[in-house]
């Protein structure tokens, strides 16, 4: 047991005086959670809470553009902004030098063309009902055409949506109108209002409810996503400090004078495990803890725990393991401080890519998500998900825990072969 202390005592010792290490190991994942939740907070509020800005340059002669608009603005979806012109070219200015996304051109001939179509389709419905008793036929005016401007950086899918929802509510209005043009048409104007109000109140309605275990969970925000996607990504930049202290130790000699001294070399691999995870859960601390307290009083979502605590001190004990045993491993391989600084840093930020850590794994090509699945980080943050988003239990968690043990078992197996090669171990 005096071995084992006087051990760890050595390595918070080693680990105090790399203050490069440090810095990398907690001042980097504050600034990382505290820089990149500000800027991804804004594009959760766009989808979550924020209307979208809409340009609009209303030219129509008649009720029924302004309708269109009203309608828009109490959609709850479009922030409007009415802008003044007489053509479509004035308002795609006006869009480029406001710095909007999209803008929509309504033209003069919006209502004439829409009561035209709206009483061209009550006029032949009601000649095949039998029931025409006006053979006049009404002037046919050109189906309206609305123009949609759009930044070109929008992405095709976010626009296609934008144009649906106009398109619908473009649907409403019009067949308002063709209703109110069969109800006249039988002299029965005074009563197409009850008509048009029994279809809207008998629409299909549609719940949303959010798929967690948690009825009570919050809508998930830029806080739950960044502390602990950048909290793991910091855990496993340890094998900046510890890869290159156990390379140090490999070419100083250091192992092979610790097999001329009455102590196990298992020891002080232990005695390393056991300060660098001790070390990752108070990154984890720190993180969490800035989550919750700082970065409120900057107007970002507070940073909630899960409820299930001990599922959560599980996620983040081997979360940790798999940093510290692949820290191990590029320790153990590596020839010199610079190799294992250089591909530890650079296979953790391609482990982080495609794990989800820099870019969410649902938005990449199916390849690329099955590809996902041999990054550790991606599991790390998968079970973080499912405590935080998810509100999960441990039937979940059985396939995280389950490969980052494998992947903690092959690490540190690795190691003691690659060791036992070079014969620092017996």
């Amino acid at each position: 047991m005096f071995k084992i202390v006087a051990s760890i005592k050595k390595e918070v010792l080693l680990l105090i005086n790399d203050r490069v290490g440090l810095a990398l190991m907690f001042l980097m994942p504050l600034l990382l959670v505290f820089i990149i939740t500000i800027i991804q907070d804004s594009v959760y509020k766009v989808v979550n809470e924020n209307r979208i800005p809409l340009l609009v340059m209303n030219q129509d002669d008649g009720r029924l553009g302004g309708k269109l608009i009203a309608v828009l603005n109490n959609s709850g979806l479009f922030e409007i902004d009415s802008v003044a012109g007489d053509s479509d070219q004035n308002l795609k200015s006006e869009l480029l030098a406001k710095g909007k996304m999209i803008a929509l051109y309504v033209p003069k001939s919006f209502s004439a063309g829409l009561e035209s179509n709206a009483g061209s389709v009550s006029q032949i419905l009601m000649s095949d009902l039998g029931l025409e008793h006006d053979s006049t036929q009404r002037a046919r005016v050109e189906t309206p055409s609305l123009t949609f401007f759009h930044d070109p950086v929008l992405q095709d899918n976010y626009i296609i949506s934008v144009m649906g929802v106009i398109q619908s509510y473009l649907g409403i209005i019009s067949n308002a109108l063709m209703i109110d043009n069969m109800y006249k048409d039988l002299d029965m104007g005074s009563q197409s209002d009850r008509l048009a109000k029994e279809i809207m109140e008998n629409q299909v309605k549609i719940n949303k409810v959010v798929a967690t275990n948690d009825r009570s969970m919050a809508v998930p925000n830029s806080t739950q996503h960044n502390v602990p996607a950048w909290t793991i990504f910091a855990m496993f930049f340890m094998v900046v400090s510890l890869g290159s202290n156990i390379v140090k130790e490999r070419v100083n000699g250091s192992f092979l004078r610790l097999k001329t001294m009455p102590t196990s070399f298992m020891v002080v691999m232990f005695s390393k495990m056991t300060v660098y995870v001790v070390v990752a859960i108070l990154q984890v601390v720190v993180t969490f803890s800035m989550g919750i307290w700082v970065l409120p009083h900057f107007g970002l979502p507070t940073l909630t725990l899960p409820g299930n605590f001990l599922a959560f001190a599980s996620v983040v004990f081997m979360s940790s393991m798999a940093a510290v045993s692949y820290a191990l491993l590029i320790g153990s391989f590596a020839h010199t401080q610079e190799q294992a600084n250089g591909f530890g840093a650079v296979s953790i930020v391609i482990f982080g890519a495609i794990g989800g850590i820099l870019v969410p794994t649902f938005v990449m090509p199916a390849y690329m998500q099955s590809i996902s699945n041999i990054s550790p980080l991606h599991w790390c943050l998968e079970g973080f998900y499912i405590l935080f988003l998810k509100r999960g239990s441990w039937h979940e968690l059985q396939r995280v825990f389950l490969f980052l043990a494998i992947f903690i078992s092959i690490c540190q197996l690795c190691t003691y072969l690659k060791l036992k090669v070079e014969k620092i171990v017996s």
